[in-house]
Formats: structure tokens, sequence, C-alpha cells
């Protein structure tokens, strides 16, 4: 061996001893999470910062630098994601307080044939998903769906899992969902492109694990809810018979269920409900598209305009997330808020009741950015970044793969996410805006694979419709493995054309 060798072969030691020790900090850093979170029961916002601290610390940041490292990803990830969350929950707190929620259910489902049922709660599941989030999706929908079935002789299931299909896929895809909007932040992926991609791929995934696999699971599985929740929000059986059995449902006056998830979602729907007119249907659904509509448009107006025209430019700004979110909420204000009879305390106590609400999904996803940018200054990306160069593994596969790892080791589709996308993010230095939104997007498909019992969501399925936990495994389970499965088939489809 000749001595100008040396020097090399001493630098590819210390590499391989700096990248083994990279590894190292990653791997305890997540199963510290994991732990934390699975098997001591510690809420995911703690966990996610005793995790930073051993990541940061083996990885080599040291106390300081880690505390740095971790409070600078807090910030900038409460500063942009946060705020979207906030006004996207303020929307969808006006929509449940003025009854919009219930009047876009009813006015679809008194218009349907009970053989198309399945295709409806689909379809009202996935438009009323934009704005909320799952679980509030899921209090909203389930006590609607639960007396549909009950009046038409529609097996539970059949037109249950099309509506946990829509609200899963809008929640795992779709910005301004947690989980998608921090991995594109994070990637730094156009939103646009990316809330496009995720609405082109929602259709069939949501069509193949919704109303196809219901009508084949439901011949299978009997589900028979709980009594109590058939006349849930104070309406019971004959007085919905009395209203023709649609639905007429005010949520808001449950009570907790079994696993302590609230059928109220504490803003002021009980006082709110007996001095207001429901809003009417378009008017409802046009002030949830309108966020969704610019921020589309603007990704267009990116696509095919060219840089510097003026008309771009005014897209640009109108379908900026912030400014979109925004104009949704001024419009919800006025009409599912003053055109309904509130005034304006009301509306404001509707607001200010979105945000507790939300607070601990602020703070998860805040500490997920924290995790994220340790995971980015302690090096640990570029690592696993090098590795899938040198395999040949594909980014879309790579990021799909972990996340799946870490949702099934977790039972959190928004920590899996988050933290996927850190490790992918040196992948993203080599892809174009279409590829990084494929892969924000192949993230989200893997953040939903396979619930089972470390999931508040599960639990929060199998008690709604008085399933066993072996009926949930096959019903509920398959479902979002199925749409985790198809998801990324379709990211895969769709990086072939872009």
């Amino acid at each position: 061996m000749t001595s100008s060798a040396l020097p090399l072969l001493a630098a590819g030691t210390v590499k391989a001893s700096g990248d083994a020790r990279l590894i190292t900090a990653a791997v305890l850093g997540i199963a510290v999470v994991i732990v934390l979170i699975a098997l001591a029961g510690l809420h995911p916002f703690l966990a996610l910062v005793l995790g930073s601290a051993v990541l940061g610390i083996v990885g080599g940041l040291g106390v300081t630098g880690t505390i740095d490292s971790f409070t600078a990803g807090v910030g900038t990830t409460a500063g942009t994601v946060g705020l979207l969350i906030a006004l996207g929950n303020m929307i969808g707190a006006l929509l449940a307080d003025s009854g919009g929620a219930d009047r876009i259910v009813d006015r679809v489902v008194s218009r349907v044939p009970g053989g198309r049922l399945p295709w409806a709660m689909a379809g009202v599941a996935a438009l009323i998903g934009l704005p909320l989030f799952f679980e509030i999706g899921v209090v909203l929908l389930i006590p609607v769906v639960l007396l549909v079935s009950a009046r038409t002789q529609v097996p539970l299931l059949k037109v249950a899992i099309p509506a946990l299909a829509g609200l899963s896929v809008l929640h795992g895809l779709v910005p301004p969902h947690p989980g998608p909007l921090a991995a594109v932040t994070a990637l730094d992926a156009d939103l646009g492109l990316t809330l496009m991609f995720g609405l082109i791929l929602a259709i069939p995934t949501v069509i193949l694990a919704g109303p196809v696999f219901a009508s084949w699971v439901s011949r299978y599985v009997v589900a028979q809810a709980p009594g109590a929740l058939v006349a849930s929000g104070g309406v019971t059986e004959d007085e919905v018979e009395r209203r023709g059995g649609t639905g007429d449902v005010r949520p808001g006056s449950g009570t907790a269920d079994e696993v302590g998830v609230p059928t109220d979602r504490g803003g002021p729907a009980s006082t709110i409900g007996s001095t207001t007119r429901r809003p009417a249907f378009w008017p409802a659904v046009l002030t949830i598209l309108l966020p969704v509509v610019l921020m589309l448009v603007r990704a267009v107006g990116e696509l095919t305009l060219d840089e510097g025209d003026g008309l771009r430019e005014a897209l640009e700004v109108a379908g900026e997330p912030l400014v979109a979110l925004l104009a949704g909420v001024l419009l919800a204000m006025f009409t599912l808020g003053f055109a309904t009879g509130m005034d304006r305390s009301q509306v404001s106590g509707s607001i200010a009741g979105a945000l507790p609400s939300i607070s601990a999904i602020l703070l998860i996803v805040a500490a997920g950015g924290g995790f994220k940018q340790v995971l980015i200054d302690a090096g640990v990306g570029q690592v696993i970044a090098d590795a899938a160069r040198d395999a040949d593994l594909s980014p879309l596969l790579l990021g799909w793969l972990v996340a799946v790892g870490i949702r099934v080791a977790t039972g959190s589709a928004t920590v899996a996410t988050i933290t996927a996308a850190g490790i992918v993010v040196p992948l993203a230095a080599d892809l174009s805006n279409p590829e990084l939104s494929l892969l924000v997007l192949a993230i989200g498909t893997g953040s939903l694979f396979f619930s089972h019992v470390n999931d508040a969501g599960f639990w929060l399925v199998k008690e709604y419709l008085g399933l066993t936990v072996g009926q949930t495994l096959r019903t509920w389970s398959v479902m979002e493995t199925l749409i985790s499965v198809i998801g990324l088939a379709g990211v895969l489809l769709l990086s072939l054309l872009v």
C-alpha cells in the first residue's frame, strides 16, 4: 500500500465511524419516541422532546447544540404549519357550530337511493374532511352514518367504511392537515402542487378503500352499533322518523365516548343551535372549497404562466396558503356565521372554541419539527440519503417505508409523517418540484399503514361502531392498509407521468 493511500483509508475509517454513530443516534432517538409513546403511554409531545435530546447528544451536537437545533425547528414549524392548522380549524369550527356539516350530509343523503349511499358517504366525508381533523370528522359523521344505516337497513359497515376512508385519505394526503403541511414545509415542496396531486390521488384511493372494500367486507363482518349512539346528538329515533329520517342531528350535545374523545367539540354549538338557522347547502360547500380552489389556481398559474406575468403574481398571492385559509375564515364568518343568525360574540366564540381543541396537535407538530431539525443538523438524513443512493433505492419508496415503520410502532400518523420527512430531507435536494410533492404524498400514504391498538383512532372507530378488537382489525385496520398501499401505487404511477 502506498503512503498516499493511507490518508484516504483513514478518512474512510473516520467517515464510517461517524456514520455508524449517527445511525446509532437516529435509532436510539426514534426508539425513545416509540417506547415512550407505545409502552410508557407518555404524551407524544414529551416523547419527541426527550427523543430529540437523545438523538442530538448521541449524534454529537452536545447539549447546547441540541437545544438550539430543537428550538429552531419548533419555532419554524409553529410559525408556518401552526398558523395554517389554526386557520383551517377555525373554518371547521364554524362549519360544525353552524350546522353546515349537517346541511351537506342531509342534502346528499336525502337525495341518494340506498344502493348508492356508500358512494355518497365517501364523497361527503371527503368534502367535510378538507377543513376538519379526522377525529372531529368522525364525531360529526358517525352519528349520521348510524342513523342512515338504521333507517335504510343498509349494513352499517357498508356506509361507515366509505365515510372513514374519505376522512382518513384527506387527513393523510391533503393540506391543510397537519401531517402533509409539516412534510411540505420540511421538504420545501410546492403546496399547490401537493394539494393538486393529493386530490388526484385521493379519488381512486377513497373509491377502492371505501365503497369497493366496504361492499365486500360488510358481507363477512356484521356491526351492531351501541343503541345509545343511534340517538346521538339529543335526537331520539322517534324524532328522526318524524323528520323523515334525514339525520338532522346537531353535533355538540353528546358526551365523551369510552376512549375519552368528546362528542362535544367544546365550542358554543349548544348555545348557538337554538337561535340560528343552518346555512344553505351551496354557501357551505363553497366556503369549504374556497381555500382549496385558491391554492389549486395558484399551482395551475405557476405551471402555465411565465414568471413576471401580472396574473401569475396575483394568483401566487391569492393562493399563498396563509392568504387562502385566511380568506376562507373571513368568508366562513359571514356564510356560516352572520348569515345563519349568529351575532358577533357567537362568531367570535365559535372561532375561539376552535383553538383549545388543537393545542395538543400543535404541540406535537411543533415538537416533531424540532425532532426533524435535530435529525438534519446532526447529519443523520445525509447518511441515510447516501446509503439510499448507493443502494439505488427510490426516495419515494424510502419515504414510504420509513413512515410505515414509525406509524406501526407509534400509532401516530402525524409523528410518522414529520419524522420520515426529516430523515429524507437530503434526498430532496436532487428532486424537482413535482417529485418533491410526490415524496410528501409517499410519506403521507406510509403514515396511514395498518392502524392498530396503539392508535387512538383505532379505539375511536371500535367504540363508535360497536366492534370487537378482532372485527376492528379486519375492517378499519385493513382499510387503512389498503389506503397506504393503493396510495403508494398511485404515487409511483404519477412519478412516471410528471
